[in-house]
């Protein structure tokens, strides 16, 4: 079963004033639906644009498996336990936010910045906060996080050339950018589909295509 959500479904969030725009695919602070809490493991799959200078001040996570995913510009992410680095596209960062964890996220280049991030519940909640910084990650390389029973993908394609998605009981594909057509339905930039026991399916690139698929073991609830 395939449902496909659409850009423009996405909730408003965000700070427009402070240059900080967000859009979330699921259930989020004043947009509660009880019917949009998670998909698998995943929980959060926000599209984040930052100003130059604007950022995101210091602030807490726990028992939250964070992922990011840059589209362009440069994110700067400091946080508690002492990590500071650039995550730039191509990049695959985690924050294993654990038992707790503090970060800031912060546009402190020149240029506009767009990213993707992602939050996954963990297996086990607790335990110790993590880090880890993969740089320009390929597509034959999928990033595994074991914590959620998940895998991610990354898929860059140009126009006819086809993918095949993961057989799994759930995969979540988002558009990074491009026109992809998945089991018929043509996404675009933004869109993304919630996959129940995927099987044999693939995804052709319409045009130049960049795909994030997170390949998902279980339902945590």
């Amino acid at each position: 079963m395939m449902d496909v959500r659409r850009a423009d479904a996405r909730y408003p969030g965000g700070d427009p004033a402070a240059g900080i725009e967000t859009r979330h695919a699921f259930s989020f602070g004043p947009h509660y639906d009880p019917d949009n809490l998670r998909f698998g493991a995943l929980i959060a799959c926000n599209e984040e644009r930052l100003a130059p200078g604007a950022g995101f001040d210091e602030h807490p996570h726990s028992h939250t498996e964070i992922v990011t995913w840059v589209v362009e510009g440069e994110l700067t992410h400091r946080d508690s336990r002492g990590h500071a680095t650039t995550v730039r596209p191509g990049d695959v960062q985690r924050l294993g936010a654990a038992s707790g964890v503090r970060h800031v996220e912060r546009n402190d280049g020149p240029d506009p910045l767009t990213f993707v991030q992602m939050w996954l519940a963990p297996l086990d909640p607790g335990g110790d906060p993590s880090y880890e910084i993969v740089r320009g990650i390929a597509d034959a390389t999928p990033y595994a996080v074991p914590e959620a029973g998940a895998m991610l993908h990354v898929r860059r394609l140009v126009a006819g050339e086809r993918t095949a998605v993961p057989d799994a009981p759930y995969v979540y594909v988002h558009v990074v950018r491009g026109t992809v057509r998945l089991d018929g339905v043509e996404l675009g930039p933004g869109d993304a589909a919630r996959i129940t026991d995927a099987k044999d399916l693939t995804a052709a690139g319409v045009s130049e295509t960049e795909l994030l698929l997170w390949e998902m073991a279980q339902a945590l609830f």
